[in-house]
C-alpha cells in the first residue's frame, strides 16, 4: 500500500465515526467555504467515502446556497447605497439654497479623499472575462480566479440583476462540479486505486 492510499484510508476511518446523515451536511458547510467550495467540497465528501454524486450534489447545494445569501444581501446592499445616494444628491441641492449663517464655512470645507487601492490579479481577471465575455462568460470562468461569492458581488454591485447573477452562477457551480468530482473519482478509481 503506497502513502496516498493509507492516507485515504485513514481519512475514510475518521469520517466513518461521524454518523452517515450529517456527511453530507458537513459537505455542504464546506461548499459554503469561499476558496473551498464546490470543488474542494466535493473532494472532501468523496475522500470521506460519500458516494461522488451524493458529494457533488451536497458540495453544489452548499455553494449554491451561500451565492444566494451573499447576492441577496449585495443586492439589497446596493440598492439602499443607491437610494442613499439619489437622497444625497437632493439634500445638497437644497443646501446650495440655504444661506451661510455665522460659523458656516460652505465650500471651504473640503473631504480630502481616500487613496485607491490596489485591484487584486484575480479581480483584473475577472473584470477583462466581464467585458470580454460578458456576465454567462464570466460566470463560467471566474472560478478559475476568484470565488464565486466574490464574483456575486462583483456582478451585482455592478448592476447585473440578481436572477441573471443567479442563473448562471448555478450554471458555473454545476459545471465546475461535475469536472471537478468526475475527474477526482477517476483519479482515485484509476490512479490510485482505492
Amino acid at each position: 500500500m503506497n502513502p496516498i492510499q493509507e492516507l485515504i484510508i485513514n481519512f475514510q476511518e475518521l469520517a466513518a465515526q461521524v454518523p452517515e446523515i450529517i456527511r453530507p451536511l458537513i459537505v455542504m458547510l464546506a461548499g459554503a467555504v469561499p476558496f473551498i467550495e464546490t470543488e474542494g467540497a466535493s473532494i472532501i465528501g468523496i475522500l470521506g467515502g460519500l458516494h461522488p454524486i451524493v458529494a457533488g450534489i451536497a458540495g453544489a447545494v452548499g455553494n449554491f446556497l451561500s451565492v444566494v445569501l451573499v447576492v441577496l444581501f449585495t443586492s439589497r446592499a446596493r440598492t439602499a447605497v443607491t437610494n442613499q445616494k439619489k437622497g444625497g444628491v437632493a439634500a445638497a441641492r437644497s443646501m446650495e439654497r440655504v444661506p451661510a449663517g455665522l460659523g458656516y464655512e460652505g465650500a471651504a470645507a473640503i473631504e480630502e479623499t481616500a487613496p485607491a487601492k490596489p485591484v487584486s490579479k484575480g479581480r483584473q481577471r475577472f473584470m477583462k472575462w466581464l467585458v470580454r465575455f460578458g456576465v454567462p462568460g464570466a460566470s463560467i470562468l471566474g472560478p478559475l480566479a476568484i470565488p464565486t461569492q466574490f464574483t456575486s458581488v462583483i456582478l451585482v454591485a455592478s448592476g447585473t440583476p440578481r436572477g441573471w447573477v443567479l442563473l448562471w452562477q448555478g450554471v458555473a457551480i454545476v459545471l465546475w462540479t461535475a469536472v471537478a468530482t468526475v475527474s477526482f473519482w477517476a483519479a482515485l478509481t484509476f490512479v490510485v486505486g482505492v
